[in-house]
């Protein structure tokens, strides 16, 4: 890729912060929705059936949309790309809470999802460019800073809702805010376009070879992530029959050890490469795991659900890494990438619940514990070849990529 003139250290810098808000942004969005799904259920007047159905539809549009995201890259570059499509994410929040049914809420929710994946897309390549420039990782910090943006988006509609706030207007003013954040946060990034003299990527396509192997890794990441936040309330209060308050604070334990070690992974990545990392977060996964399953009392489920966060914190970072190294066509694979963990996440919470119902909870997480170990037996997919030259902004060759 070619475009700007200025690499200095100063401006890789401040590109890395710029970026890092983008991410945070996108976050916030993912919060604020989260915490107004019981006021846009009861305005739509759905059933706990009708709204499981309608929120598989962010999934799904994110799945069918982001392999679009590789050929509006390379249409438009990567700055303007991102700008036009974190705009969109933004400003898609207004949708859900307009919705007066099911049929409509389904439509505004599968917007919502399309607009998601492909400014994920967007911006997980422009991250990945900006780490190759930089010579070391910032994949993990930058997904810390999501899920900051996801914590401080849900701390606000938190306070929104117990202010007895109309989600609509909460909505739409968190919409507009975060939208102008996005804008002015995306000036800051790298100005990078491809080469128009090459092979556009196909306005659809499945995912390349090279990402499926890297794919599967993140599936292995996300289905333990989404069981865990889905299902660790309900294990506590089903299985170690804990109080309500108790239950809950497993999954603030889970999101809180994710957000952290996502926030630190990037030091560790730097010294151990990503297999090793890798490894040791499957091992630490896998062992949190098996302290869930074999929870007597309720404590050795906590910190059993905090290990499985820090242990897959930073796979999806790193798969995301190394999918964009893994070809000529860093959004494509990226984007292929993508859909593979976002199927798992759809897929995860539906699949402990139909195994729990055929046999226990505890059955369930002893899938996610196998899944876990894959991580440990997979790793090396992320072992790259040795770092190619890929062009600067200024034309001169940099080194790509960091240790694997």
């Amino acid at each position: 890729m070619t475009g700007e003139s200025d690499l200095s250290p100063a401006r890789l810098r401040h590109a890395r912060f710029a970026i890092a808000a983008v991410f945070c942004a996108h976050g916030a969005v993912t919060g604020s929705f989260a915490t107004r799904i019981p006021w846009i259920q009861d305005h739509a007047q759905l059933s706990a059936g009708a709204l499981g159905l309608a929120l598989a539809f962010p999934a799904l549009g994110a799945a069918l949309a982001m392999p679009l995201a590789g050929r509006i890259n390379h249409r438009f570059g990567a700055r303007a790309a991102l700008r036009a499509l974190l705009a969109l994410w933004t400003l898609s929040l207004i949708l859900p809470s307009l919705a007066p049914n099911l049929p409509t809420l389904c439509f505004a929710l599968f917007v919502y999802g399309a607009t998601s994946g492909m400014s994920d897309v967007a911006m997980n390549a422009l991250g990945v460019e900006t780490e190759n420039r930089l010579g070391r990782s910032i994949m993990s910090s930058l997904h810390g800073m999501w899920s900051t943006g996801a914590l401080l988006g849900s701390a606000a509609g938190a306070v929104a809702a117990h202010a007895g706030a109309d989600a609509q207007l909460h909505h739409l003013i968190a919409a507009l805010a975060l939208t102008a954040a996005g804008l002015v946060a995306v000036r800051g990034v790298l100005d990078l376009r491809s080469d128009q003299n090459g092979q556009a990527p196909p306005h659809f396509a499945l995912p390349p070879k090279s990402a499926l192997f890297i794919g599967a890794i993140g599936f292995c990441a996300v289905f333990a992530e989404g069981a865990s936040l889905d299902w660790s309330a309900v294990y506590l209060r089903d299985v170690l029959h804990t109080d309500a308050g108790l239950a809950a604070a497993s999954t603030t334990a889970f999101a809180l050890t994710m957000a952290v070690a996502r926030l630190a992974g990037d030091r560790v990545v730097d010294r151990f490469g990503a297999v090793r990392t890798v490894r040791a977060g499957g091992v630490l996964a896998t062992a949190g795991g098996l302290l869930v399953v074999t929870a007597r009392h309720p404590a050795s489920a906590l910190a059993g659900f905090g290990l499985i966060g820090l242990g897959i914190a930073v796979v999806v970072p790193l798969a995301f890494a190394a999918a964009a190294r893994s070809g000529p066509a860093p959004a494509q694979a990226i984007a292929g990438v993508a859909t593979i963990t976002y199927t798992s996440g759809l897929i995860a919470p539906s699949a402990i619940g139909a195994v729990a119902d055929a046999t226990s909870l505890v059955v369930s997480f002893g899938l996610v514990t196998l899944l876990a170990f894959a991580l440990v037996a997979g790793a090396a997919v992320l072992r790259q070849k040795p770092a190619v030259p890929v062009a600067s902004e200024a034309g001169r060759d940099e080194p790509a990529g960091i240790r694997p």
